[in-house]
């Protein structure tokens, strides 16, 4: 892997690094990995551990999950594009993976594990603080469209 070589501007833009000034940026960039992924890249494996967040810089990826009867095949949940992030479940909750990730196109990642976001924790908490507040959010988001997605199916069966 490879240390992060964007640009201030460009990570700013992007939720999980908002609210961030250049100096935190200047922090945090050491701790970020660019890594790049093939199309047809299993990422995630739904079921395993991960300990790392992910955010496409480029490209495209399949969140798919396998019904908990293990009756029927996989199901795709959403699709992911530049600018969005996965794998946060799993930082917050330290649970398995919740879903597979697959790369639909060549990816382009920067990466943040757990062990770089616990030593951001002990050094500089503010920053920290503001990068869980954005993965928060997110989460919270996609919550919220969950929520009317399951509304839509609930009132089609009534």
């Amino acid at each position: 892997m490879s240390e992060c070589t964007l640009s201030n501007e460009f990570l700013c833009k992007h939720s999980m690094f908002g609210g961030l000034s250049d100096a935190d940026l200047n922090e945090v960039k050491p701790l970020l990995d660019e890594s790049v992924y093939p199309k047809g890249t299993v990422i995630l494996h739904q079921g395993e551990p991960n300990n790392t967040v992910y955010f496409i810089v480029q490209g495209n990826v399949s969140i798919q999950k396998h019904p908990e009867n293990g009756n029927d095949s996989e199901r795709e949940i959403t699709i992911l594009h530049d600018g969005d992030s996965f794998g946060e479940m799993e930082l917050i909750d330290i649970q398995p993976c919740a879903a597979s990730v697959i790369c639909l196109t060549d990816v382009k990642a920067i990466t943040l594990t757990n062990r770089d976001l616990y030593k951001l924790s002990k050094s500089h908490l503010l920053i920290y603080t503001m990068i869980i507040m954005n993965l928060a959010r997110d989460i919270s988001r996609r919550l919220r469209s969950t929520d009317k997605l399951l509304a839509l199916v609930s009132k089609k069966k009534l």
